[in-house]
């Protein structure tokens, strides 16, 4: 109770993610036993009075999440008709989408007898060749939409958790009949009319678009070279409208009010309580104008807790202070624990609190700049620890860059951005300003680049990731935490930078074979890898290549003859290509892969969409349908090729030698054996039932593994084909709620009645095959915790199939 009453920071916070925490796992019997905890605190009032605070704030927290969680759209309006009425929030033109965020006031079914939407609060909109939209604007729109949902992969962007911390319960798009109606203009906003000020008073360009991102947090003016050159640099903090920024203008004025005090009173100006009040109603103002999005709603009550303790009248210590800011971000934007965001600046925040307590106050200009360098040095190595584990990328020159940008933006370009708007008034004096601004941000754009082309980003694999962050914080520990000696920090420091030069990627069991099937929507991709330490091997792509004869009857081995390692990266087919122009294929890896083949099936957009991206890696050779256009010269892919990696052999079954005039596209699909062994995984891309009939007799006995074709369809997998090849494991790759309801039921069905185990990328993610010499074909999948539904674990990502 003591504890309590003298300081409730910590307590808060903790009561805030134990209720956050309680409404995302929603244990049965949960609103029960809330319910008792809460009669019994109250029964022991007036002494129980903290514990009922700390209630009722888990109870806030909890229930706005438990709300959010009910706001998505019901699964049974997928693909139905919508009539929203709302507000719009956000809308960013292009090509050949726009995209917009809409607050959904009333939202009701065209068909009767469906589940209400009414609890649906936002959502996400593409809007195709409609018509000119501004953000406050009201309208009606008629909608397709479905529940958030997103590619699972080992290692890439979670767009299903971004959608879900972003508060939006269906993403979708705006049908053109009936068209959009406009029901009302928008109201006056002070951040759009800057908006508009800027834009009809200053030219199009860098400067216009860092000026409105730098001074109204209107980040979304920054186009993807922008975006890119920050989080190659690790400056993208420096655009965000953050505590540098409020803080800026409470200081401001407070340093202005607080003249103005001493000037009016002489004597008492220390005293006046007016100027630390003005300074926080200045902040708050300033985040309003910026939108008060959660960045400039969370640097606004830093701030504010920031002027309570600097006032001096009663103030928490920083520690406090610390944790009363914590509690009070997420009070009022629960959703704000899933976004990296708040992590990271309160963790910043915190390690300057720990490498500054106890030290006095810097004096004169000396030693301020080392305060800077100091402060600088030690933040860099522990920020770039959590963005490793934020994001999955490095920035290797940002201490040294931000080391120069933080003043050269904090000091110089948001000041003066500030003055632009100060001094509009005054269109000669505003001009001048806007003149320096520009100059300043071109050499910083030409600072930055220069900077990134010596250090580039590395974008770092899943495994190298942990390992990696906790280098980077063992080292900004050793310099940072008081009380270690110097000789104890350079050792720290040495084996720290020693460890993740010593890491080693995690290769398969030697002799086995390892093949992802990608979640990549309504297409197929997939990556086959081997990993053999062989003593025998002759012949390395390109002498494999050389060897191999027209008719492809004949291959060869792949693999390194140096070191005796053969490592074989197969990749079939490359996923969609959508019509926004977006390829899920150019998020699975980073850029300077190396492939040995790449076999397109056929050229259907679902199978062929994404080879242009891989224009950034290496490919040996390419093998695709004769006279299949895939935008690279390629081999015929024809039945009778063979090749081996190691023990795994790699058979061609299908198209056949000659024209394939007469043959459909799905039915020149490539067909692709592997054999491990006594193990066979089979591949068949789009290949109806007229193909697989003609393939029964080159099958082996059994199939451990099938890629059912055609995505599941009742196209392919007859009732001959599922009997001879006799399934264990059945991977259906195909979009979450496509609208060919693949997998067909019939199929799944065919191969139930088998006592296959299915897999689907729809509801598990990226399906990940492992065969291994002697032992049973292991299967694990990406499933997201959001999309489990039944039983959990093993095959039963399909038991929606029917």
């Amino acid at each position: 109770m003591r504890t309590l009453r003298s300081g409730l920071g910590m307590p808060l916070a903790v009561a805030a993610m134990v209720g956050a925490g309680l409404a995302i796992q929603a244990p049965d019997g949960l609103l029960a036993a809330w319910g008792v905890a809460g009669l019994l605190i109250l029964a022991r009032l007036p002494r129980q009075w903290p514990h009922l605070v700390l209630f009722v704030v888990a109870t806030l927290v909890g229930g706005s999440l438990l709300l959010t969680r009910e706001a998505e759209l019901p699964r049974g309006l997928v693909g139905q008709e919508l009539r929203l009425e709302g507000r719009i929030l956000a809308y960013q033109a292009g090509q050949p989408a726009s995209r917009l965020r809409f607050a959904v006031d009333n939202c009701h079914t065209l068909e009767p007898d469906l589940a209400s939407c009414d609890a649906l609060e936002r959502v996400r909109l593409s809007v195709y060749d409609g018509p000119a939209m501004a953000v406050g604007e009201r309208w009606r729109l008629t909608v397709r939409l479905r529940p958030p949902s997103g590619f699972a992969n080992p290692g890439t962007f979670d767009y299903r958790a971004w959608l879900w911390r972003e508060g939006l319960g269906a993403t979708g798009y705006v049908r053109h009949s009936p068209p959009a109606e406009r029901l009302a203009g928008a109201p006056f906003s002070p951040r759009q009319a800057a908006l508009t000020f800027l834009d009809s008073h200053y030219p199009e360009g860098l400067g216009r678009r860092w000026l409105a991102a730098l001074t109204l947090g209107a980040d979304e003016r920054l186009n993807d070279d922008d975006w890119a050159l920050l989080n190659a640099s690790g400056t993208t903090h420096l655009v965000v409208v953050s505590g540098l920024h409020v803080g800026l203008v409470a200081t401001c004025i407070l340093w202005l009010m607080r003249g103005l005090a001493r000037w009016v009173t002489p004597g008492r100006w220390r005293m006046a309580v007016w100027p630390w009040v003005l300074a926080g109603a200045a902040a708050g103002g300033y985040a309003w104008l910026a939108g008060l999005e959660p960045p400039a709603l969370r640097a606004l009550i830093m701030t504010l807790v920031g002027l309570w303790v600097a006032c001096g009248r009663h103030a928490p210590g920083p520690w406090q202070a610390w944790w009363l800011a914590f509690s009070m971000v997420v009070l009022v934007d629960p959703l704000s624990l899933w976004r990296p965001g708040l992590w990271l600046s309160f963790l910043a925040v915190a390690w300057l609190i720990l490498i500054w307590q106890g030290r006095s106050r810097p004096q004169g200009l000396k030693g301020w700049v080392w305060a800077l360098v100091r402060t600088q040095l030690l933040l860099a190595p522990l920020m770039a620890a959590a963005v490793v584990i934020a994001f999955g990328r490095l920035a290797p020159g940002s201490a040294i860059i931000n080391l120069l940008a933080v003043p050269w933006v904090s000091m110089l370009m948001v000041p003066l951005g500030l003055l632009v708007w100060v001094l509009s008034g005054v269109p000669s004096l505003a001009h001048v300003c806007w003149l320096l601004f520009e100059a300043l941000t071109t050499l910083l754009h030409a600072g930055l680049s220069d900077a990134v082309a010596v250090t580039p980003l590395l974008s770092l694999p899943a495994w190298q990731r942990l390992p990696v962050a906790l280098c980077l914080a063992g080292v900004a520990l050793a310099w940072g935490l008081p009380g270690v000696t110097r000789s104890l920090r350079v050792t720290v420091s040495l084996l720290m930078v020693a460890v993740p030069v010593t890491l080693e990627a995690p290769l398969p069991a030697q002799g086995s074979l390892r093949m992802q099937v990608y979640d990549v929507g309504q297409g197929q991709a997939i990556e086959l890898t081997t990993d053999s330490r062989s003593t025998d091997i002759r012949t390395s792509i390109r002498s494999r290549a050389d060897e191999s004869v027209n008719d492809g009857t004949q291959g060869g081995r792949d693999g390194d003859a140096d070191n005796g390692i053969q490592t074989t990266r197969l990749l079939y087919d490359t996923g969609p290509r959508f019509s926004s122009g977006f390829m899920p294929l150019a998020g699975l890896w980073p850029p300077g892969q190396a492939f040995s083949r790449v076999i397109v099936s056929h050229g259907d957009q679902d199978h062929a969409g994404g080879v242009p991206a891989l224009a950034d890696h290496r490919v040996g050779e390419w093998l695709a349908p004769s006279g299949e256009a895939i935008g690279h010269d390629s081999r015929p892919c024809v039945a009778g090729q063979r090749w081996s990696s190691g023990d795994v052999d790699f058979r061609v079954l299908w198209p056949p030698t000659g024209p394939l005039d007469a043959l459909s596209a799905n039915d020149r699909s490539c067909v692709l054996l592997v054999r491990l062994g006594e193990q066979a995984i089979l591949i068949t891309g789009d290949a109806g039932r007229a193909v697989e009939r003609r393939l029964l007799s080159a099958l082996p006995e059994r199939i451990d593994v099938l890629v059912a074709g055609h995505h599941g369809s009742r196209t392919s997998s007859g009732g001959a084909f599922a009997t001879a090849t006799d399934p264990r494991q059945v991977i259906f790759s195909a979009g979450r709620d496509n609208r060919f309801g693949h997998p067909a039921a019939e199929v799944v069905r065919r191969f139930r009645r088998r006592g296959s185990c299915f897999w689907s990328t729809a509801l598990d993610g990226a399906v990940t095959v492992t065969l291994t010499p002697g032992e049973a074909p292991m299967v694990t999948a990406e499933r997201q915790p959001s999309w489990r539904r039944g039983v959990d674990g093993g095959c039963h990502g399909v038991e929606s199939c029917p």
